[in-house]
């Protein structure tokens, strides 16, 4: 089927979650359906039509919002869906529970997609699955376009571009640090969450992808000279400032060296990649990265038993459907600061970089990611090589979505470029 004779440029799949309406709410105020024909897609009419109902009240511009029933159980219900539309963005998770029949729906079909994952156990397992079947039929499959890891991996290229084209040379290094963030954690979020501890408890594949910093290069390529983030406090003299371990690291890292491998190794081979949060200099920035070190590893270790775990999701976690409040949302900031170091012909040189938003990170903000990676699919804004595959953000659409962001209100910017002495 051409694209010409589908019916919608875009259906947000899952549009009655709380990830899924920010998505269907930001687009249908940011586009007009003469610029994206859009549809919701859910299993459950009575809550898409509630959902439909309030965007059309919200959007000026928007009369009606197509609905399209399917169920993520029922492959037949996601293929019907998938052939309807050029591209879906799905909030459907876990995606390990209910991500890969809707992947498969998409490559039958030659439908772009993108989602939310920060499954990497997932991740990788459609990488083994899929990557070849989504190349030959030339189909995007763009995972991770959100907080996790859209800052992460294009801030990265946006690094690694400028360091090209101002010194003529790759970083060998990038650091990333999320310098400060505020906003609010849903019960879909968290259930993810432990969807992914669950499988490392008791897969040893899962548990392996985790253990591994290569594990979602492609097959036979599943080793390097990055060791992967450290769990120890450190004094990062890169940040001038005592770093703790990141809990977004075993996504992120594990993304942008998947970009850098699928891409063809313009970064080189020897290409390393560490996210840490920074807390600081002297005696005050040690303590605080002690503490953050000392907490992430005690939650690791309790999440990882099983009954401990099942108590954590049943009484402390939210529900699934629950989510940040709107204040928490408009509220919430980020920003993430990224500092290459490489060496050209006459010596070596840092670049830095900064993306963020004035939204809460994970849902907020999450939502713009989502909804312009799902545009750049619709209008072939992409700068890669690439024509399908299982892809990232950076090596699936690349600098265009950096631009798109720019364009909503999102600091995606080469800062400073200087020589080090």
């Amino acid at each position: 089927m051409t694209d010409s004779q589908r019916q919608y440029d875009l259906v947000v799949w899952g549009a009655t979650g709380v990830a899924g309406s920010l998505v269907a709410e930001y687009l249908t105020n940011r586009y007009t359906p003469e610029e994206l024909s859009l549809a919701l897609g859910g299993r459950n009419r009575d809550r898409l039509d509630a959902v439909e109902a309030e965007l059309v009240e919200q959007a000026d511009d928007w009369d009606e919002v197509p609905t399209v029933i399917a169920d993520a159980t029922e492959p037949d219900t996601l293929r019907a869906m998938a052939e309807q539309t050029r591209v879906i963005c799905t909030t459907v998770g876990p995606y390990t529970r209910y991500g890969t029949p809707l992947v498969d729906a998409c490559i039958a079909a030659g439908t772009d997609y993108c989602d939310l994952t920060g499954e990497v156990n997932w991740v990788r397992e459609i990488i083994d699955r899929c990557h070849e079947d989504a190349v030959e039929s030339k189909t995007r499959i763009v995972h991770s376009c959100g907080f996790d890891s859209v800052p992460a991996d294009i801030g990265t290229l946006l690094v690694q571009s400028y360091a090209q084209e101002e010194f003529g040379a790759a970083c060998e290094t990038v650091r990333i640090y999320p310098e400060q963030s505020s906003g609010g954690v849903s019960g879909g979020t968290l259930a993810s969450f432990g969807e992914l501890f669950a499988a490392v408890s008791n897969d040893p594949l899962a548990k392996q992808t985790l253990q591994n910093p290569y594990s979602l290069a492609p097959p036979g390529e599943r080793s390097g000279v990055d060791p992967g983030t450290h769990p120890l406090p450190r004094n990062d003299r890169l940040h001038s400032s005592w770093t703790s371990p990141s809990p977004m690291a075993p996504v992120n890292e594990r993304i942008v060296r998947r970009s850098n491998a699928v891409l063809g190794y313009p970064w080189g081979r020897e290409f390393r990649c560490t996210e840490r949060i920074p807390t600081g200099s002297g005696f005050g920035g040690a303590a605080r990265a002690t503490l953050i070190a000392g907490g992430l590893g005690v939650f690791t270790a309790a999440m990882s038993i099983d009954p401990v775990r099942n108590g954590i999701q049943r009484y402390v976690f939210p529900d699934p459907g629950d989510g940040p409040s709107e204040e928490q949302i408009e509220n919430g900031y980020f920003t993430v600061r990224l500092l290459g170091r490489g060496t050209a012909r006459d010596g070596p040189f840092t670049v830095e970089a900064e993306f963020g938003a004035d939204r809460d990170p994970g849902y907020g903000a999450t939502a713009r990611m989502l909804g312009e990676a799902g545009v750049c699919l619709v209008r072939g804004e992409v700068e890669s090589p690439l024509s399908g595959g299982v892809v990232t953000p950076a090596s699936g659409i690349g600098l265009p979505l950096a631009d798109r962001l720019r364009d909503a209100g999102f600091t995606a910017t080469v800062e400073t470029a200087t020589r080090t002495e």
